[in-house]
């Protein structure tokens, strides 16, 4: 006996899945922009909160507050966009705005563009941290590993923004293509 798994199941575990990882990205972003304000204004012990990458925040505190402030507002901006683009896609799923029957629309345009802008800023500023984080390191500063700051891969969200572009420039001419037929007929 063959089991057929359908589009819809598909949809459905994806929707399960992506508002998995929308709480975890919410709460990672929650948990970084909290422990740095605790560290900075309520208790400078609260950088030991910090569960990944504690000993270089730490030492970096304790060089720096200045430094370990601009690390931390890297790593929480990038968790914040991490999360709109997922509250985005578990928007998607709710709204049921896509019709499939007439694949190419504006809305799909702008779901893909707003995810490309996301990309890209979660590049940037991804890049932005490594950058600082290897100038520090220049300055004789342990620092740590970067993909346990969160501000490591920006190469992969550029990528990703730019292929995300070359889409909605695909969508966009799929709705010309489309207006055009529907004028014709």
């Amino acid at each position: 006996m063959e089991i057929k798994i359908t589009t819809n199941q598909i949809l459905k575990v994806l929707q399960i899945l992506s508002w998995i990882i929308f709480i975890g990205l919410c709460i990672e972003a929650g948990a970084i922009a909290v422990n740095t304000l605790i560290t900075l204004f309520i208790n400078p012990l609260g950088v030991e909160n910090f569960w990944e990458g504690a000993d270089y925040l730490s030492s970096l505190y304790k060089f720096d507050h200045g430094h370990f402030f601009v690390i931390t507002l890297t790593m929480t901006i990038v968790a914040v966009l991490k999360a709109i683009m997922f509250y985005l896609i578990v928007k998607l799923f709710a709204d049921k705005k896509l019709n499939i029957s007439q694949p190419f629309s504006l809305e799909l345009r702008h779901f893909i563009l707003k995810l490309a802008y996301l990309a890209l800023g979660i590049g940037l500023f991804s890049q932005f941290g490594f950058k600082y984080s290897a100038w520090l390191t220049k300055q004789s500063i342990k620092t740590a590993d970067l993909q346990s700051l969160h501000i490591a891969g920006a190469d992969v969200w550029l990528f990703m923004a730019v292929i995300l572009f070359v889409i909605v420039q695909i969508v966009k001419r799929g709705i010309e293509i489309q207006n055009e037929n529907d004028l014709t007929v």
